[in-house]
Formats: structure tokens, sequence, C-alpha cells
């Protein structure tokens, strides 16, 4: 049977186990997935059913389609990316006889600044959320370490060393182990809320009051409440995130260190919020900002 004559399937089934051997995110895989079989879709009423069969004139009907549907640039990029992604991977494998994405171009877009919640705003957000001691815990770890709320979400009572003030994020899906330094401001209201955390139940720091792991769409939800509480337009959880990485270079504490708590995978990534924060230390220190 002719390589390029392989089924869109089959192909989709192939690049999905290439991204698992890579260890990528489970996030990561699902995303590109089901960008992949949103082109197939579209294609297949013009009966294009093999990734041999299509051509850099139906990718780019595919981005014109998607802008006549009100998608937004930055979301037909991101699309765009995994199916040049997807071709890329068929022709190292020989599975079709010419890259069909690579000739094209990325819709052009402004990026926006992250989101960085002004002392104002995040001490607004403590105030809210002062009665209850788990989520104050949680809004303190975000804002005070930038760990990634699913990190926050999976981190178990065996992680913490309140004697050494640590916290270690364990390895998981493509992100590895890393330490993270815990301050004053976080190991306090953490351990408030240890003393009131339910006995026993799941082994993760923050549990419901049956005992189950308080699941990251619930902390969503729940901080998003206190955002409306506190007159906090705009922000989301993610954002507690962003203020961290900001505040530190702000600070001045040095990129690379920045970098490593956060757990970014490359440098570039954290040398993206220089460009849009409008302070900066006057000399690098390791000290982090205590917020």
């Amino acid at each position: 049977m002719d390589q390029n004559q392989t089924d869109l399937a089959q192909s989709i089934k192939s690049f999905k186990q290439e991204l698992e051997s890579q260890g990528r995110a489970s996030a990561t895989i699902l995303a590109y997935t089901k960008d992949i079989e949103q082109i197939a879709t579209f294609l297949k009423k013009d009966g294009k059913l093999t990734a041999g069969s299509i051509t850099s004139e139906d990718i780019d009907a595919f981005k014109a389609d998607l802008d006549g549907k009100q998608y937004t640039a930055k979301s037909i990029s991101r699309k765009l990316n995994s199916i040049k992604a997807f071709f890329r991977f068929l022709k190292s494998q020989n599975l079709v006889d010419f890259n069909p994405a690579a000739s094209v171009s990325h819709p052009k877009y402004d990026l926006k600044p992250p989101r960085v919640l002004s002392k104002l705003e995040y001490r607004a957000l403590r105030d809210a959320c002062r009665t209850d001691p788990r989520i104050s815990a949680i809004v303190e770890l975000l804002l005070q370490t930038g760990m990634r709320i699913s990190e926050l979400a999976n981190l178990a009572v065996t992680d913490l060393d309140l004697t050494s003030n640590k916290i270690t994020i364990k390895a998981y899906e493509s992100h590895p182990e890393r330490e993270i330094p815990l301050n004053t401001a976080a190991k306090t209201a953490l351990e408030a809320y240890l003393v009131q955390r339910p006995k026993g139940g799941a082994k993760n720091v923050f549990i419901t009051k049956t005992g189950n792991p308080f699941l990251v769409r619930n902390i969503r939800s729940s901080i998003d409440r206190f955002f409306t509480l506190s007159g906090i337009k705009t922000a989301k959880v993610n954002d507690l995130r962003h203020t961290f990485i900001a505040q530190q270079l702000m600070a001045g504490t040095p990129l690379v260190y920045v970098s490593k708590l956060a757990g970014h995978k490359r440098l570039s990534t954290t040398e993206k919020y220089l460009e849009f924060i409008t302070e900066k230390g006057s000399k690098e220190k390791l000290r982090l900002e205590e917020l």
C-alpha cells in the first residue's frame, strides 16, 4: 500500500503515539489531536481522506474557514502549529512525499502582555479570602511560589518540608522535579490551613471536606469567585503565576533563577516577561521578593 494513501485517522493515531513517546503533556497531546482532527473533518467533504492528498491550498482554505467563523488570529496560529508539527512528523517518517504545511504562513497578531496583579489587587484578593483558610493558603502558594495550578492540585503532604521551608514539585508528564523555597507569608497561610485540614482522606495537601482531592476545575471556580468578591476584573488563576514571575524580575531576582523556580523549559519563556514589565531592580539578587 502506498504510504501516501494511509488514511488520516491512522496518521493521526501514529502522531499521537509519537507525542506520547516524547513525554509531552496530556493537555498538549489533546490540543494537537483535536486541531488535526478538526482539519481532517473540514477536508473530508472534499474527499481528502489521506494525509498525502492534502495540499497547501487545502490548509489555507481551512485557515480562511476558521477566520470566517470568527476564530482569533492567535487560535488559528495555534492550530496551524499543530498542523505543521503533524506534517513534519509524517515527512520525517516518509509517510508523505512533501510537507504541505511548510509554506503556509501564520496570521499576524499582537501578543497580549501577561495579566499582572497590582499590589492593591492581590492585597484585596487576600482580604476577600482571609476567612477561608484553604483558599487563602492556595492563593498565597500560587502568588509566592509561582507554581502551576496543576502542580498545586497534585501537591502531596509529603512534598512539604516546613522545617527547611521548601516544597518539592514532583516530576510529572514533561515537567522535571524541582524545589521551591517557602517564604513566611506562604508558610503561615499553609500552616493555618493544615491545622483545619480534614484528617485522613487523600494524600493531597488540598482536599475537600469529604477527604477527596480538590480538583483543578474546582480550585479555578473558587478563586474566580473571590476575584469577583474583591472587585478584580479580567483576572484568572494563572495570573497569580504571572504576577509572581513579573514581580520577581522587577525586584531584580536573576532571570535564570526565576525561570528555574517557575519550571520553564526554555529561558526564552521567562525572558518574554521582560518585554512587559516597567521596572527592574538596579542590582540582581538571589533573595526572592515576598509579595
